[in-house]
């Protein structure tokens, strides 16, 4: 008997024993869990969030550009009688000027390379997988979240900005509350309600009044988003803090569809690294952004000394572009 391993008899009919070790057994176990293994034949891909679409408009088409412009025009009279009420005597009558002007905005060219190996296409085939569409999954979720990483911070590098950290949208002080602090968690329902109303108002105002420039869509980081929808209202309530909001805001008499909507771009993006809240309209008039040459498969060629299939991606997206810079504010410290 071989030392270390251990020989077992089992008895047999008729009389006598037939010899068996733990190896034996321990392959055959292993050539069993092998042989009944359950498969699932899904390939699980990496947890990502991808915002958007949700959160602005895209202007697609256009082609192969460096730049996308919008046009403005200011109107003025000439004359003392800015009103243009006249007497019967008067002759001092205003005269309407018009001045337009162009705003470029930058394009950025993504591209990513697709290599497919041909001894690793083929064996995945063999097992159901296509190396091909794996890939191409992925140079999607790359694409979209590029897309997200401009709409929401930009390139700063570049001089290009996003919704969160635009230099030319007016930033504000959360107020500290009853509390002393000025963050949420530590505020009443009434004045978080105070905070929301404080932006929404002072973009109404912005706009010489006009509603559809009252800011329609709240941006939030995740944490604040979670303490307004599961804290309520009062302990006698069945109502959040988040209903109440919605139900109570200025904008609600006056036409506005307030949404209130969670983004971690939010987190940290205020001065000194204070959590932010972004409020502006979420409508193309007001801000948007250019997919001018969606994602595309631009070219494909065989590379024998690597024996892989290389295909090209390219893409173009432009920058956001706030249209009316008054139509949003920035609060920080919440």
């Amino acid at each position: 008997m071989n030392v270390g391993q251990r020989v077992h008899t089992v008895p047999v009919s008729g009389g006598g024993f037939i010899p068996t070790s733990d190896a034996a057994i321990s392959g055959g176990m292993a050539f069993l869990n092998g042989e009944l293994e359950k498969r699932d034949a899904r390939l699980l891909e990496p947890l990502s969030s991808v915002t958007w679409m949700r959160d602005i408009v895209a202007k697609t088409g256009g082609g192969w550009v460096d730049f996308t412009s919008n046009q403005f025009v200011d109107y003025a009279t000439t004359g003392g009688n800015e009103n243009g009420i006249i007497g019967g005597a008067t002759n001092d009558i205003p005269i309407i000027q018009a001045n337009t002007s162009k705003d470029l905005f930058k394009v950025f060219v993504f591209a990513n390379i697709l290599k497919v190996p041909f001894v690793d296409q083929q064996k995945l085939q063999t097992i159901g997988h296509n190396l091909d569409e794996i890939l191409d999954k992925g140079i999607r979720v790359n694409y979209n979240k590029s897309i997200d990483n401009i709409v929401y911070t930009g390139i700063p590098v570049a001089n290009s900005y996003g919704l969160v950290n635009n230099p030319s949208i007016t930033v504000g002080a959360a107020p500290n509350g009853v509390d002393g602090k000025s963050e949420w968690a530590f505020k009443t329902p009434d004045e978080i309600l105070s905070d929301i109303n404080q932006l929404m108002t002072a973009t109404w105002a912005a706009s010489e009044y006009d509603v559809t420039g009252m800011s329609n869509h709240i941006l939030i980081p995740p944490v604040q988003y979670t303490h307004i929808t599961g804290t309520k209202v009062s302990m006698a309530a069945d109502k959040s803090i988040l209903q109440y909001l919605l139900d109570n805001n200025i904008g609600k008499n006056q036409g506005v569809d307030l949404a209130i909507v969670p983004s971690r771009w939010c987190a940290g993006a205020g001065v000194g690294g204070k959590d932010r809240m972004v409020a502006y309209v979420n409508d193309d008039d007001r801000v948007n952004f250019d997919l001018t040459v969606p994602l595309s498969r631009v070219m494909t060629q065989p590379n024998v000394t690597s024996m892989a299939y290389l295909t090209a991606y390219a893409a173009q997206i432009g920058q956001v572009k706030f249209l009316y810079s008054q139509c949003a504010r920035y609060l920080d410290g919440i």
